[in-house]
């Protein structure tokens, strides 16, 4: 009965680890992303607040190019938070589902350490 669940709990354990280098990953790469994103939002600040005077700026008519810009800027902070935070919460997820691997695998060590005393005793 043994030798068909050790299999079963490393094929199981690889899994997790797995699921959690996932995780890791995908939350490496989206904080990666926001050094590019705040670069990409200030470069908009400063074109739309240098380049433009206060009178050209409200005085621009609906759907021009300096009302997009303006929605641009209002909408990255939000997107910054956005690539912050999920990538924060899933480099937080791979770990805490590596560690929950980790203390599955020690709960099991004493069952393990029994089938082996037993298996020595009878022999």
């Amino acid at each position: 009965m043994e030798k068909k669940i050790t299999p079963f709990l490393v094929m199981m354990m690889m899994g997790v680890m797995i699921i959690a280098a996932i995780f890791a990953v995908q939350g490496v790469k989206l904080q990666n992303r926001v050094s590019g994103a705040e670069t990409t939002f200030h470069a908009l600040q400063t074109d739309y607040f240098v380049n433009n005077t206060k009178v050209e700026r409200e005085s621009a008519p609906a759907g021009s190019e300096l009302n997009q810009q303006l929605a641009q800027i209002q909408n990255g902070p939000s997107e910054l938070l956005r690539l912050k935070l999920i990538g924060v919460g899933k480099i937080l997820t791979g770990i805490f589902v590596l560690l929950f691997g980790i203390l599955f695998s020690l709960f099991m060590v004493p069952f393990r350490l029994g089938w082996v005393l037993n298996r020595t005793k009878s022999n």
